[in-house]
């Protein structure tokens, strides 16, 4: 076999840094290539020289700055003559070096090999050398590429061997030039990014091979797509540049089918990371993500004169590319990591074009990287899962009498129905044709639930009983990220977390189906954790912090409005304690007056019903003589609780915090809390509010936070004792025993008891079938239970519509007409007829004496009478309800409270973190390797 002829091809632009170790690599390789070939993109820093010197003028090509990749190597092959039938083109990047045997494994590999056409180095980092950077990329559909390495892998020779990939990088890329010019070479349309897998795809479907050979090493700075230097072959932003490469290439050489399907995918991906851009204070990216896929859609002509010169082989080849590309769970993947990333204060998404060990930091630039033990190893051994996952299992069983059941429902929660579109169309309307009908503003917490219906695919049932049902487990996750910044030791925030989840408050307003408490116990540890950062948080963050605050405390105030006085004595006290925080805390206070106006305002005309929370206000839900060592032991009273003595051992253990002589600001700012909790706790439940007591639930949550906070913040002190010996060791050991005692006893009783409560699982119908068939035309019902009574119209009423106010001379004219019912009296069906009721429903059990006396009125017609209850229809002319006018200005207002939570929605969104500017000058001794951080360009 001859000797394959080598033509190395060097391309530089504003290089230098880099050039000189590319150059001496090249010179001292142990195969030294047969032609060498330097160009020069108008350098302005000296390449050309270095060019010059190593290869000598005669075999340097100088052309504009603006030249792409693509055109310089097309201009030298254009100039030298092919040298035969067996040669090859090693493509150099000025800021890749290859190792010194790199050329001879690469044509080793070829050799062996027949059908390889591309082949491509093992690329390892510039600055860290053990750094893997790519050993082949694949793409998935839309674009984004993969190079199937960990964050920050290092290479230990885990991935050695020769194998098939889809695309190899041009830095270092070595490819036969007979199939090069069959080809055409890279496309001059991609004079930056991408070219090297358009030109792979093309090679693939030619019916070659693209290798990646691991023995064959090169190190790489990927200064352009890290920004070190200027690109001026396109006047596009690199990322904007990328993600239309990225796209363009997968529209241009997929076959017709998938190319629909890409294209529909990439059209709805890039509205969701445009939308998570502008979130997430990315103006720029967003504008970037934006313009690359208009660009797409504005050229379609482009697309297709693309599509029409790559049209031979590729039906045929996807067969064999399919299988090469990222597979379709990576999608899943991908979108949960930017969630993540968004989260965390990160880039939502991955610059597409580089590599993931982009993010790490300088500080951590040598960290050793982690053995990998699988995803979900990895997310089970981490204690807040743990944490999370054994508070599900217990409030499952807990909740087993609840569980598969048609329809929840019962003490304060109205009997769940209806879907995400009825609690849109009711928080919308501006007229309510409900009861005896009602023009008031409906409660904002419909709309919180109606946005989490939607989310549950529509169903109400679901949201409220994950709000509900998993408020234990929910309010234990919130806790233990919300104290990861104040507690420092993982077992003592679990414990934190997990006794704050199981606190009487918690299982209380399962039991009696308060779900207003049950959405402020899970948002309370949240309040905690923004407001510390409002207080002492860096400006710019704090004023974030303030603004998400605002919009928590909003959703809280709209599930139970006492939330609001609450924590403005709290965040007043502290902003005069803190001077620096009185304008964030100033926002965080008026955002809720805000977006909950102007309902919020109708609750000055009521005070007492800042006392109430959503749903129904039931006095047999609440204790009437609630004892004082109930209130102490953060026990609100009512169905469902536990004894007082489960929550004894938290209480010790925080008496037993006041002994310590450190950390005493600690412990007083956690017992102020706690103190100012149960004292409005006491408060709360001396007030009488529509014939009930109030219930202390909301302030008994905020006096758990401080009680549990407080043991936590001094758990340390524990260790520090058991070290001691002694007494001390056994002081501390008791007293970590006691604490613990609270979340065990609290689940345990739990768990055996149950959930004992009016809450159920299958709650019956509020209306009588047969009564909603019967008033099918407008006719409303009237539901008399004991000595209550509603009137309902047609179906069992939404989730808050119990809550709306009804004009008081209607309400009086409906009560006196009902006790005259009720009573034997005669004449009152008149007037109930003119109120639009049409029949009359007595809930179970139905008193003989009252079914007799409702059978002696003339006006009335027994229609059913059993242990389900009784029905009765008004013979006398119904009259039709006339709807109220509508204000003028409650569309207007409902447009603009969508508009302000959009605002406050995104002020309030984590921004990128902001890392360490990069270095202009960096000491000559680490000088040419400042230039990477990032994989995939050059």
């Amino acid at each position: 076999m001859s000797r394959p002829y080598v033509t190395a091809i060097v391309v530089a632009h504003d290089g230098a840094r880099w050039l000189g170790e590319t150059l001496r690599a090249l010179v001292n390789q142990s195969r030294r290539p047969d032609r060498v070939a330097g160009v020069d993109n108008g350098s302005r820093d000296g390449s050309a020289d270095l060019l010059a010197q190593a290869f000598g003028r005669g075999n340097l090509l100088s052309l504009p700055r603006s030249t792409g990749f693509g055109e310089s190597v097309a201009e030298v092959l254009a100039k030298l003559p092919p040298a035969g039938d067996d040669e090859w083109i090693w493509l150099l990047h000025d800021d890749c070096a290859p190792d010194r045997r790199a050329l001879e494994a690469l044509l080793t590999a070829a050799a062996q090999d027949p059908k390889a056409a591309v082949l491509g180095p093992k690329l390892l980092d510039w600055l860290d050398r053990r750094r893997l950077l790519e050993l082949g990329v694949t793409v998935g559909r839309t674009g984004r590429r993969e190079t199937g390495l960990e964050p920050r892998e290092f290479d230990q020779g885990q991935h050695d061997g020769t194998r098939d990939v889809l695309s190899v990088s041009t830095a270092g890329m070595l490819v036969r030039r007979d199939v090069w010019e069959r080809v055409g070479g890279l496309d001059p349309f991609f004079p930056l990014f991408r070219d090297d897998l358009d030109l792979c795809w093309r090679v693939r479907n030619a019916g070659h091979k693209v290798l990646n050979v691991t023995s064959a090493v090169a190190w790489h700075a990927e200064a352009a797509a890290r920004r070190r230097r200027r690109i001026t072959v396109s006047g596009d932003h690199p990322r904007r540049l990328d993600r239309r490469n990225a796209i363009f290439v997968v529209m241009a050489n997929l076959p017709f089918g998938a190319m629909l399907w890409a294209l529909l995918r990439n059209v709805l991906g890039s509205a969701f990371r445009t939308a998570l851009f502008v979130v997430s204070k990315q103006p720029a990216n967003a504008l970037d993500e934006l313009a690359a896929m208009a660009s797409i859609l504005l050229h379609p002509f482009r697309l297709l004169r693309a599509r029409r010169a790559r049209r031979h082989g590729r039906k045929k080849g996807y067969i064999r590319i399919k299988r090469l590309m990222t597979a379709r769970g990576a999608a899943w993947r991908r979108l949960t990591d930017m969630v993540r990333s968004f989260l965390a204060g990160e880039a939502p998404v991955d610059s597409a074009g580089r590599h993931h060990h982009a993010s790490a930091s300088p500080e951590d630039e040598y960290e050793v990287v982690p053995a990998d033990t699988g995803a979900v190893k990895r997310v089970l051994s981490r204690p807040g899962v743990l944490l999370m996952l054994a508070l599900t299992a217990v409030a499952l069983v807990a909740e087993r009498s609840l569980l598969g059941g048609e329809r929840l429902g019962g003490g304060a929660l109205v009997p769940v129905t209806g879907g995400a579109g009825d609690l849109w169309a009711f928080y919308t309307e501006g007229f309510h044709d409900i009861g005896l009908g009602s023009d008031a503003w409906t409660p904002p917490y419909v709309a919180v639930l109606a946005a989490l219906s939607t989310l549950a695919f529509g169903k109400t049932w679901l949201a409220v009983s994950v709000l509900l049902l998993g408020s234990v487990p929910l309010a234990g996750a919130t806790a233990y990220l919300a104290t990861r910044h104040v507690i420092p030791a993982v077992p003592a925030r679990a414990w934190a977390a997990g006794t704050y989840a199981l606190l009487p408050v918690a299982t209380g307003a399962i039991a009696a189906g308060r779900l207003g408490t049950a959405v402020v116990f899970v948002l309370v540890p949240l309040y905690a954790s923004l407001g510390t950062v409002v207080l002492s948080g860096e400006r710019r963050r704090a004023r974030r912090a303030a603004w998400a605050l605002g919009l928590l405390l909003a959703v809280g105030t709209a599930f139970a409005p006492l939330v609001y006085p609450l924590f403005a004595v709290l965040g007043v006290l502290a902003a005069v304690a803190f001077r620096g925080a009185v304008t964030s805390m100033a926002v965080a206070l008026v955002v809720p007056l805000a977006l909950l106006f102007p309902w919020l305002a109708g609750l000055v005309t009521s005070p007492g019903k800042l006392l109430l929370e959503a749903g129904l206000h039931d006095p047999a839900l609440v204790d009437p003589a609630l004892a004082p060592e109930s209130l102490l032991a953060l026990s609100p009273g009512g169905p469902g609780l536990p004894p007082f003595w489960v929550t004894g051992g938290l209480v010790a253990a925080a008496l037993a915090a006041l002994l310590m002589r450190r950390r005493r600001m600690v412990v007083a700012i956690g017992w102020g809390i706690t103190l100012y909790g149960v004292l409005a706790a006491i408060l709360v439940s001396r007030v009488t509010v529509e014939g009930a007591r109030a219930w202390p639930g909301v302030p008994l949550a905020f006096a758990g936070t401080g009680l549990v906070v407080l043991v936590g913040l001094t758990a340390h002190r524990l260790a520090e004792l058991r070290a001691g010996g002694g007494l001390r060791r056994l002081g501390a050991m008791a007293v970590a025993a006691v604490a613990f005692s609270t979340p065990l006893l609290a689940a345990g009783y739990w768990v055996a008891a149950g959930v004992r409560g009016p809450l159920v699982g299958d709650a019956p119908d509020v209306l009588p079938v047969l009564a909603a068939v019967r008033t099918m035309r407008g006719e409303r019902t009237l539901v008399i239970k004991g000595s209550s009574f509603t009137v309902l119209h047609g179906r069992t009423p939404l989730i808050g519509e119990s809550e709306l106010p009804v004009a008081s001379e209607a309400r009086t004219r409906l009560g006196t007409a009902v006790q005259g019912l009720v009573g034997g009296r005669g004449g009152d069906a008149a007037t109930l007829a003119g109120l639009g009721v049409g029949m009359v429903a007595v809930a179970p059990p139905v008193s003989a004496g009252l079914a007799r006396t409702l059978d002696s009125q003339p006006s009335l017609a027994r229609m059913s009478l059993s242990e389900a209850g009784g029905l009765w229809r008004l013979a006398e002319p119904v009259a039709r309800v006339p709807a109220q006018p509508v204000s003028a200005l409650h569309t207007p207002w409902l447009w603009a409270q969508a508009a302000l939570v959009l605002v406050v929605a995104v002020l309030a969104a984590p921004g990128r973190r902001q890392g360490a500017p990069e270095a202009a000058e960096a000491p000559p001794a680490v000088a040419a390797r400042m230039a990477v951080n990032v994989a995939g360009g050059r």
